[in-house]
């Protein structure tokens, strides 16, 4: 066979396998978690930005919803401050905060805005500070023992509550909200929160179709150590397992968490993937396989079925 036919016959496949995906989500919500290396990599970070335009333009109505700690570490070295985690939190406070609200929200949120208006989209760039999105309470770290206090980790916060309206109304408009993981403490400051956190509650708050987590691992392994140990498909019960065997560890609790808050809360779907994939979001969204791994609602259908 031609080489060139045989790529005409695969293109030709991938978009009939992609059809009835396309109808499925047309309509409904999609929440992604952009962060890793498809924030970093030039190529990657313009194949995301059209991932999104696709979907916007076959009418899924995606918010996004972006990290950014590394940047955050490198103006506060620039600016003289040493980045300090305990935890895995970063110690953050006002001057720190200050920082991540510059960086969040004036950077790289508007970059990714840019990015995706480039490419054709209509993207806004917000934080959970505006119209009271996202409103935060103080995280309390548990202390070790009776004698020793707690580290106090400043303006390091948790999700008290979300209020979707602003969300709703910018894709009901044909808007692509792009949400930095800031909430608005008691007082108006604003307060850091864990992106897959942000994500999972705001896909809860939508009633999305599907969560999607970017990460740089093919998704949850069975055996840590070997990438070829996939996990395609999990349901919160077995994600749990998982976590209290000690197979997932590390960055990847939050991700899970998030996931299984998302799927109480009504979401049928979510999924971790590989950001350094090319067009990783469309392939888990509309093929039949995916990439990486699902974790599910009990009730509905795995992979492939």
């Amino acid at each position: 066979m031609n080489p060139q036919n045989k790529s005409h016959d695969l293109f030709s496949q991938h978009l009939i396998e992609a059809l009835p995906y396309i109808r499925e989500f047309s309509g409904k919500t999609v929440v992604v978690k952009y962060g890793g290396a498809a924030m970093v990599n030039g190529d990657l970070k313009l194949e995301f930005a059209r991932d999104i335009v696709l979907l916007d333009y076959v009418g899924v109505r995606v918010v996004v919803v972006h990290g950014g700690g590394p940047k955050v570490s490198e103006l506060m070295r620039r600016l003289g401050k040493t980045p300090e985690f305990v935890q895995g939190l970063r110690v953050t406070d006002k001057e720190t905060v200050d920082i991540a609200e510059m960086v969040l929200t004036g950077l790289i949120g508007k970059e990714i805005v840019a990015t995706i208006n480039l490419e054709g989209g209509r993207a806004v760039s917000l934080s959970g500070k505006d119209a009271c999105l996202i409103r935060a309470t103080k995280h309390q770290l548990k202390s070790e023992n009776e004698q020793t206090p707690p580290p106090d980790l400043g303006y390091v916060g948790d999700i008290q509550q979300v209020d979707p309206k602003l969300l709703q109304l910018l894709d009901e408009s044909g808007f692509i909200p792009v949400v930095a993981p800031l909430g608005m403490g008691p007082d108006g400051s604003a307060y850091n929160i864990n992106a897959d956190t942000v994500a999972g509650a705001l896909a809860a708050a939508l009633k999305a179709e599907r969560l999607v987590l970017l990460t740089d691992t093919p998704g949850i392994l069975e055996r840590p150590e070997d990438p070829d140990s996939l996990l395609s498909s999990l349901t919160p019960q077995k994600a749990r397992q998982l976590m209290e065997w000690g197979v997932i560890t590390g960055g990847m609790i939050p991700k899970v968490l998030a996931c299984i808050h998302a799927l109480e809360a009504g979401v049928r779907k979510t999924h971790i993937i590989d950001g350094r994939i090319k067009h990783s979001v469309l392939l888990e969204l509309f093929t039949n396989q995916g990439i990486g791994t699902e974790i599910r609602a009990d009730t509905a259908e795995g992979k492939g079925s």
